[in-house]
């Protein structure tokens, strides 16, 4: 998976360093996270609170500092917890959750980042933010102390070819950045279709099963 990350990042242009690998986690101990942090993993993603929330303090207890992305959908009563380990929460879809928080990560030594999570296809089953909605909350989110705006996520819709996924989400990115300067993250593409998310200006890349290998869901 490294070498097709390496790969995808020359075949557009790009430098190594431009594109982070974001290693999915999900119903695999922390036993595993520090492997890959052996490895030269330096970024996380937990999308269950209360699997992500014990896995980090154990990863911390162990001496290990690793950058933790939240990239589940988030109810607002989680909010505290969440704001408690994650260095990043990807799927910030409205205001509500955002001012939730922003008053979560008030006791925090530095601001919280945030991605706004996009609905590429505006199907309001799928989550994320679309149409005005995305440009009320990334305002709301760059209002806020104890967050700071850092650009947008999101998933390819299920039957959309990527390129043409990614293509509309950098176009929704290049207007974020030009209202918000700092907001450049892009975290789009998957073990599926990494190559298409690189090619269209990702940042980060989220990779789970070609690292790790199928999940046990019964775990």
């Amino acid at each position: 998976m490294v070498e097709v990350l390496v790969e995808g990042v020359a075949g557009v242009g790009r430098t190594a360093g431009a594109v982070t690998l974001t290693a999915v986690t999900k119903t695999y101990p922390a036993s595993d996270v520090l492997l890959l942090a052996g490895l030269g993993v330096t970024d996380v993603g937990e999308n269950r609170d209360q699997e992500a929330a014990p896995k980090a303090a154990e990863v911390r207890a162990a001496g290990v500092g690793l950058r933790w992305h939240y990239i589940g959908q988030l109810q607002r009563n989680k909010a505290r917890s969440v704001a408690a380990y994650a260095d990043v929460v990807e799927s910030v879809d409205s205001e509500r959750l955002a001012a939730a928080l922003n008053k979560a990560a008030a006791n925090r030594e530095r601001p919280l980042d945030v991605l706004i999570q996009v609905s590429i296809d505006e199907d309001p089953e799928r989550g994320g933010a679309a149409g005005d909605d995305l440009w009320r909350i990334s305002d709301a989110v760059a209002s806020s102390d104890g967050l700071r705006l850092c650009g947008l996520m999101a998933v390819a819709p299920l039957g959309w070819e990527p390129d043409r996924a990614f293509a509309r989400l950098a176009e929704l990115r290049s207007r974020l950045v030009a209202a918000h300067p700092g907001a450049t993250t892009l975290s789009a593409g998957m073990s599926g279709d990494l190559e298409a998310a690189i090619r269209h200006g990702a940042t980060h890349v989220r990779i789970g099963t070609s690292l790790l290998g199928m999940r046990n869901l019964l775990r």
